[in-house]
């Protein structure tokens, strides 16, 4: 099986993973979310999408053809990626996570308030005098620990109602797992000393509970008591196995985590976003930075540019002390309505470690994007190859025609540079007066709407002009060219291969007669694929939009005498537009203002021929 068909650089970018736990996220061309993973391992895992075998079933093959990028988050443990995996899935609800799908809340353990309280799962409103330990990541991990604090502590887990009608202790006190307080096997204050050992270990006090367990190792050792110090040692080694807090919504309140990496005159700034305790997920900014910029200076302008436009949370986290801290500080204020923000550095405890991981996630970024700055142009040297050009392109644009029957045309232009897309000089032009359907027209209206811009002055002048078809295009766009005095601008169609194929393009070069197909493993023509379907989203994009406003307007609004009151008071008066369309002419006369002959221009506008 040939090798996943995507603009997606795969190779270079799995050079750059690390082989630490975290959560992944498949992006579409558009920058949608198709899919959300998390790994023990991200350079295995990602890596297992791409290996090309035939077993991974029809649903990820689509999804790994669609592939444009891959953001990560790199965590501490592979707990802290499964609910980070849980956050991102529900905040996006991407296409591909259908088997993950879970819109229930978070499942927390409770220890409920009565003389022998019970130990229990939740899910849920949390009610007065229940205390909450959690969220957990699943339910699985919330069974897993009571069946843990069964074996370690004895506290019952029992229902209040079996609880109240015991006569005699069950099964769990046989094979000891509870101390049976139903009947009085254990006073009130030694069940409250269960219960306090297992709510400190609930609060992360695991070391404190293992500390008390390891002089009662102690001391039955030097009873001679073997057997008893190895349980009591098991229960220290499983103690230690889940006592690591659950880092990802481990905190309290809400705090933006901030972190700078800095590499060879490039910068990432990883955010991370933690409300009411949650990690919802992290953002990467790459800001252009000029040279021997200190980073208390590109934090201070990270942190000035970012807050401008949003406010801040109570916290705000940084890994670098900013220029101006007391300045800064003032400003966040202002932006968060006279609230105190706090900004802090040098960190110690979770928030350190919160920093961490927002520290070696910027790292990461950072290297991808170098990585990936590489691998754009080792394609822009070798498109300079296959096409003998003197020197790399500087700039290259790509036409592409969408719509449907014809319906709403619309033209797309997008740019792509030494480093990539340019996503601000990208533009769309609607096409109008044409015969629907007809898109050497439209080609043809597009790029004369273009070039005609260009001879005035607007814009910038490409290196190469890609166009999506085959000669038809072609020749409209050096007709269009030639007119405008540009046919020194190199043109090449990318023909579609045989079936649409992607891997099987021709190229119609301008001034060549033979069409040229370049081998499916060729750098040229990854770029000039990725070219080519950015220009197609970018057209599709807008053709939707465009046939969408259309359909937007209602049918009535093409009525005469029919304005926006008494629209208002049809479509109430039927439930919808689909009533006003069922309804009789003798129905539609008993909605205020609609006289006889108005109702008769509703009825027949839908229901003509």
């Amino acid at each position: 099986m040939s090798a996943p068909d995507t603009s997606f650089d795969s190779k270079a970018f799995l050079k750059t993973l690390t082989q630490s736990p975290g959560v992944y996220q498949m992006l579409d061309a558009s920058g949608g979310v198709l899919y959300v993973g998390k790994a023990r391992n991200l350079g295995s895992r990602v890596a297992s999408y791409f290996r090309g075998s035939d077993d991974r079933g029809p649903r990820i093959r689509s999804m790994v053809r669609q592939i444009a990028d891959i953001r990560v988050a790199v965590t501490h443990t592979e707990a802290e990626a499964l609910l980070l995996e849980a956050n991102l899935i529900k905040r996006h609800r991407p296409r591909y996570n259908v088997l993950l799908r879970d819109d229930k809340s978070y499942p927390y353990i409770f220890v409920s308030g009565q003389e022998y309280p019970r130990l229990g799962f939740h899910r849920g409103a949390k009610k007065k005098g229940v205390r909450y330990f959690g969220p957990y990541p699943s339910a699985g991990a919330v069974r897993e620990s009571l069946a843990l604090l069964q074996k370690l502590f004895q506290v019952r887990q029992c229902e209040d109602s079996v609880f109240a009608h015991r006569s005699r202790p069950c099964l769990q006190y046989q094979i000891g797992r509870c101390t049976a307080p139903c009947v009085g096997y254990i006073t009130p204050e030694e069940y409250a000393r269960d219960v306090e050992s297992s709510v400190q270990f609930l609060q992360g006090k695991s070391e404190v509970v293992i500390a008390d367990l390891m002089q009662r190792m102690e001391a039955a050792s030097e009873r001679l008591d073997f057997e008893h110090a190895a349980r009591l040692r098991d229960q220290i080694a499983r103690l230690r196995q889940i006592s690591e807090q659950q880092f990802v919504s481990g905190g309290e309140g809400d705090a933006d985590v901030i972190a700078l990496a800095q590499e060879a005159g490039a910068v990432a700034v990883e955010i991370f976003f933690v409300r009411g305790g949650q990690n919802l997920g992290n953002r990467e900014l790459f800001p252009n930075v000029p040279e021997a910029t200190d980073t208390g200076e590109i934090m201070a302008a990270v942190l000035a540019q970012y807050y401008a436009e949003r406010e801040p949370p109570a916290r705000v986290l940084l890994s670098h002390e900013p220029e101006g801290a007391p300045a800064l500080e003032a400003f966040l204020m202002e932006r968060r309505g006279g609230r105190k923000v706090q900004v802090a550095w040098s960190l110690r405890g979770d928030r350190a470690r919160w920093l961490d991981m927002a520290r070696r996630n910027a790292e990461l970024a950072l290297k991808t994007r170098i990585a990936s700055q590489a691998g754009q142009t080792a394609r822009r040297d070798a498109l300079t190859a296959e096409l003998n050009l003197e020197n790399p392109p500087k700039r290259m644009e790509c036409f592409d025609i969408s719509h449907t029957g014809g319906e709403r045309t619309v033209a797309s232009c997008v740019v792509f540079g030494p480093e990539g897309p340019i996503k601000s000089d990208y533009r769309r032009f609607n096409i109008d007066g044409i015969e629907p359907g007809d898109d050497y027209a439209a080609m043809h209206q597009a790029l004369s709407r273009r070039f005609a811009r260009l001879k005035k002055g607007e814009g910038q002048e490409p290196d190469i002009l890609f166009i999506d078809g085959g000669k038809g295009q072609v020749t409209q766009a050096l007709n269009v060219l030639a007119d405008l005095g540009l046919d020194h601008i190199r043109v090449i169609g990318v023909a579609k291969g045989e079936e649409r194929r992607p891997g099987m393009e021709t190229l119609i070069l301008s001034g060549v007669e033979a069409p040229s197909i370049l081998p499916a493993h060729s750098g040229a023509l990854h770029l000039i694929q990725q070219i080519r379907d950015e220009a197609h989203r970018f057209a599709i994009t807008g053709h939707r939009a465009r046939r969408a406003k259309a359909r937007k307007e209602s049918t009535l609004e093409s009525i005469p005498g029919l304005g926006p009151k008494r629209r208002s008071a049809l479509l109430r008066h039927f439930g919808g537009l689909r009533g006003v369309a069922r309804a009789g002419v003798d129905e539609l006369t008993k909605v205020p203002g609609i006289h006889r002959r108005l109702a008769q221009a509703i009825y027949d506008q839908f229901h003509e021929g």
